[in-house]
């Protein structure tokens, strides 16, 4: 790859598009949208060319489940979530271009279109291969129509697409003791016709323009995950499935089959530009064509193989689009110490937010962004968000801007003063100033929205510590001139935060050109003039009315949120207690073809580099066989040696990790949400005893 920068005209932002099966919460924020915005006001402030484009995720199976479970059609979840979660970004101070979403006309032949150019040129492989099928839904188990154990981490509860635990994609075929979330049936194998993309004809693409055109300028997290992928090699994969919502294969054969999700939703950001362009009258081509635009997306860690992989892989196979430069994946973003979790409603939802903390978007934006799960995965706490609330926002940058204003209005009749002889201290605090748009955008550049906001911070510190030291409160009794000298710096810090805010504080900084009077501004106050400008508010100018720019927070209003998500903690507690209903009937033969026999561990140590595994040695009478079993979380290995266990002897041998594990041993949840060993009464029972 050249080793030449190139010069953009124009950047192409895109969003993760949600999906539409339930609301927006606080984890999609700090992963995806708030950083997303960010980046392009600060763009948009910068004057440059700049369209920030996503929409509705309205395809895949989560939505026929999540219809099917509050007893509606598809289209009209669809339609109900979309309205959520429009209005909650537009609530929130999302500046999306164009917000579409993935059920419009103009996505369904966007994606149709891709997938016939690509099916005309050769591209895929057509393959006949067992899928897991659902006899009594009379239904194949695409993605999330079936759970199971991942044979990654031994998370029992992973999907047939992705294991949350881990973040491995996965077959729906990988899975181990796969089950139907449809009828809770064991599936069975069954014959199919699919397309496939050969992501192994693309390893050599891959390899040159992630691993070394990347390596530099992507993210540790992005640019350890793909490697990963394309060192483990990459196998074909499937862009169809056999159901019966999403967008129809527009080929012969293809009756009855849909577009994969994660080949739909991509093109999303092509079909919502193309929305934008027609509406706008624009061409869209130079934002996805042209080599001289900047395509960036903004995703969580969960999505970088669909983004960075799959995604670019259909691209080059299309060949007439360019490629992301760039893809910032977050981590994820934990509740009180737990993970957040739609389906358990253990969640800040973004809509309910909004309700209870009227005009305090901000608030919610700037805890969020410092405390961005950049790097690694962080925790939102109520507690912090109170505390960054009234020690941050309030006592530093609320502080600062309201004593210069107040003082300005008592002394000088809201007038910004004649600067009179500048001390060394003046001087040093004026050229300051014109660092941080140079400063914040270079770590915006590396996408560092944590550092870049607690920048605009440190400069509301700066401004409040000059007042602290200058003191023109008791100045102005004996020397009111010099009074207003320090006044005049001090509205010029505050001119230079209501733009440099801007990016992470929109409501905020809109509040402060207000008071300002910035309007009458336009021209100077811009990000790229605070570099040069000698004078931000010029002597004489009247600003308007000083207004608190935040208010604290009650711990009342925060107990009330803890109260809230003690209740949702009990509500599942009871939920998860309660017992399981009776699983369909086996009959005798079925039973009988277990071999269920008692054992002994003999050794166990935790799998390297997993959270759940331990790798057991147990004699079962007949043999000593190695079980890997996801009980980490709740028992140390050296508590297991010379347990006596129920192991299910005949289930087939499966890799965990590159490790055989040639069996299953039994254990019980106890009422704590604990598991519980299957142990013999008698101890003396010998290792092998079958269990009849």
């Amino acid at each position: 790859m050249s080793d030449q920068p190139i010069s953009y005209q124009r950047t192409t932002v895109t969003a993760a598009l949600p999906y539409t099966n339930g609301p927006i919460h606080i984890g999609h924020l700090a992963g995806v949208y708030v950083p997303a915005d960010i980046y392009c006001r600060y763009l948009r402030l910068k004057g440059e060319d700049v369209l920030f484009v996503c929409g509705s995720d309205e395809h895949g199976v989560a939505i026929p489940m999540k219809a099917k479970k509050e007893g509606v059609s598809p289209k009209e979840l669809i339609d109900k979530y979309h309205g959520i979660i429009k209005k909650s970004f537009e609530d929130f101070g999302i500046t999306f271009d164009n917000y579409s979403r993935t059920s419009a006309a103009i996505h369904h032949q966007t994606a149709g279109d891709f997938f016939k150019k690509l099916y005309d040129q050769g591209d895929f492989l057509e393959e006949t291969s067992e899928q897991l099928y659902d006899a009594e839904a009379d239904q194949f188990l695409a993605d999330r129509f079936v759970t199971g154990t991942c044979p990654k981490c031994g998370h029992d509860q992973a999907y047939g697409d992705q294991c949350e635990n881990c973040g491995s994609s996965l077959n729906a075929t990988d899975l181990i003791s796969p089950r139907s979330v449809l009828t809770g049936a064991v599936p069975t194998l069954k014959e199919t016709r699919h397309w496939f993309l050969p992501l192994d004809q693309y390893e050599g693409f891959l390899k040159k323009w992630i691993l070394e055109g990347h390596k530099k300028d992507w993210k540790p997290n992005v640019y350890g995950q793909c490697k990963s992928w394309i060192d483990d090699g990459l196998k074909p994969r499937a862009v169809t499935r056999d159901l019966d919502w999403g967008i129809p294969v527009p080929v012969p054969g293809g009756e009855g089959k849909v577009l994969y999700v994660w080949f739909d939703a991509p093109i999303g950001y092509i079909s919502s530009t193309k929305e934008w362009a027609a509406r706008e009258g624009k061409d869209w081509e130079a934002y996805w064509k042209a080599p001289d635009t900047r395509l960036l997306h903004f995703i969580g860690k969960d999505n970088i193989v669909f983004h960075c992989i799959i995604f670019p892989s259909m691209l080059k196979a299309h060949g007439d689009f360019i490629l992301p430069e760039n893809v910032p994946a977050n981590e994820f973003l934990n509740l009180e110490g737990q993970k957040l979790s739609t389906s358990r409603n253990w969640a800040v939802w973004l809509h309910e937010y909004l309700q209870d903390f009227t005009d305090m978007q901000d608030v919610l934006r700037y805890v969020l962004t410092a405390n961005a799960p950049e790097t690694k995965d962080n925790d939102f706490t109520w507690k912090d968000f109170q505390a960054r609330n009234n020690n941050e926002l309030v006592a530093i940058f609320g502080n600062f801007v309201n004593r210069v204003t107040v003082l300005t209005h008592k002394y000088v009749g809201g007038k910004v003063p004649s600067p009179g002889s500048l001390t060394q201290n003046d001087r040093e605090t004026l050229e300051a100033i014109k660092r941080y748009p140079a400063r914040i955008g270079d770590s915006l550049e590396r996408f560092r929205f944590r550092e870049a906001s607690q920048d605009v911070m440190n400069l509301a510190r700066m401004g409040n510590k000059y007042l602290a030291d200058e003191e023109p409160w008791k100045v102005i009794k004996e020397d009111p001139d010099r009074a207003g000298t320090i006044l005049y710096v001090g509205l010029q810090v505050a001119a230079a935060l209501s733009i440099l805010s801007e990016p992470f504080l929109p409501f905020t900084s809109a509040k402060l050109k207000v008071m300002l009077r910035g309007d009458l501004l336009t021209a100077k106050l811009g990000w790229n003039s605070l570099s040069t400008a000698q004078i931000l508010l010029p002597e004489g100018h009247q600003i308007g009315k000083s207004e608190l720019l935040f208010r604290k927070i009650e711990d009342s209003e925060i107990q009330a949120q803890l109260d809230k998500l003690q209740a949702t903690k009990k509500s599942n507690e009871m939920k998860e207690s309660a017992i399981a209903p009776q699983k369909e009937t086996v009959n005798f033969e079925d039973f009988s073809k277990m071999d269920l026999r008692v054992g002994t561990i003999l050794s166990a140590e935790k799998m390297p580099k997993t959270k759940k595994l331990i790798v057991m040695k147990v004699d079962t009478g007949i043999d000593t066989r190695t079980i890997v079993s996801g009980i980490a979380e709740y028992f140390n290995p050296e508590e297991l040696i010379g347990k006596k266990v129920t192991v299910l002897a005949n289930l087939a041998p499966r890799p965990l990790r590159g490790v055989e594990s040639q069996g299953m041993i039994l254990l019980a949840e106890g009422p704590d949400g604990g598991l519980v060993f299957m142990t013999p009464e008698d101890l003396s029972v010998p290792n092998g005893s079958q269990i009849n």
